[in-house]
């Protein structure tokens, strides 16, 4: 099987995102094929709530960090005028480097005429793995007050399988961290619901795949809660509802229990299955499913 990259995301948190990536990922599971869960929004990941996975490994991620070394530094502050994150500063004689500005650039390394700032490091979050019922999981959890997500993110997609299926629960929106993750996937999946601030943040994400030349589909989840926009927008321009999923309380209270609905709710194995044939025979045909073409 060769290899697909499915990438969950939605312009707004509170959509259903995940819920839709751990039920992709245990059916596309239990169907026989290689699978495994990677979850990009490390500001907040939640699908271990509902994989349960057997946690194996935890590796922190650490950054470059410059350290200065007094004896060699002369002050001349070619390191403070590279540096655009103003971690660097001058005080008079005196450097100071205030490492939680730093983006790792190496700039202000590079410049150092007398080799005062040596290359240090810092912890910015960790990267876990493990495995749960033929679902290979990954997540990345930055750490507090950090800003580094995209880093921690590309670690996270080193993890990508080299055969088989691998699932990206996306962050929610559609700033850096939301590109970094969905860059490269063979389809998106935006996960959007049928409100005025569900459409208003489709838009957004639906301009956001465009402009990255991504094929993306979307569903709708708690169809019929709300009003018929999102489905006027998306027949306007061009862009395929994959699936719609019912507002149902049954799938909330299995959500609000940490369960799966493919696994606690009759029918929604059937479902999910459907959503994974049709995502499986776009991504081996490569054939678009939004208004857009190519990958990134």
């Amino acid at each position: 099987m060769k290899p697909m990259v499915v990438a969950v995301a939605s312009g707004k948190g509170g959509t259903g995102k995940t819920t839709v990536a751990v039920n992709l990922a245990r059916v596309i599971a239990q169907n026989g094929d290689p699978v495994r869960y990677l979850d990009c929004d490390v500001e907040e990941p939640n699908g271990h709530i509902f994989l349960q996975p057997r946690i194996e490994t935890t590796q922190p991620v650490n950054v470059m960090v410059p350290v200065l070394d007094p004896t060699k530094c002369n002050a001349c502050g070619l390191c403070r005028d590279i540096c655009e994150y103003g971690a660097i500063a001058l005080m008079g004689r005196k450097l100071l480097i205030f490492p939680n500005l730093c983006r790792s650039c190496g700039g202000c390394v590079r410049v150092c005429p007398t080799g005062a700032l040596p290359e240090g490091h810092r912890p910015v979050g960790v990267i876990e793995t493990g495995s749960v019922d033929g679902i290979g999981f990954v997540h990345g959890r930055m750490n507090i007050g950090e800003a580094m997500a995209p880093t921690i993110i590309r670690r996270v997609k080193d993890h990508i399988l080299p055969e088989g299926v691998s699932i990206i629960d996306a962050p929610p929106g559609t700033s850096c961290p939301v590109i970094q993750s969905v860059r490269g996937a063979d389809f998106v999946l935006l996960v959007t619901e049928p409100t005025p601030f569900g459409l208003h943040d489709l838009t957004l994400a639906v301009e956001m795949l465009k402009e990255l030349k991504l094929p993306f589909g979307v569903i709708v989840n708690r169809a019929g809660s709300g009003d018929d926009r999102v489905n006027t927008y998306c027949r306007d321009e061009g862009v395929e509802i994959i699936a719609e999923i019912p507002d149902d309380r049954r799938v909330a209270e299995a959500y609000s229990r940490g369960l799966l609905a493919v696994d606690a709710v009759p029918g929604y194995a059937e479902v999910f299955d459907e959503l994974r044939s049709s995502i499986l025979e776009r991504c081996e045909s490569q054939k678009p499913i939004g208004g857009t073409a190519g990958r990134a």
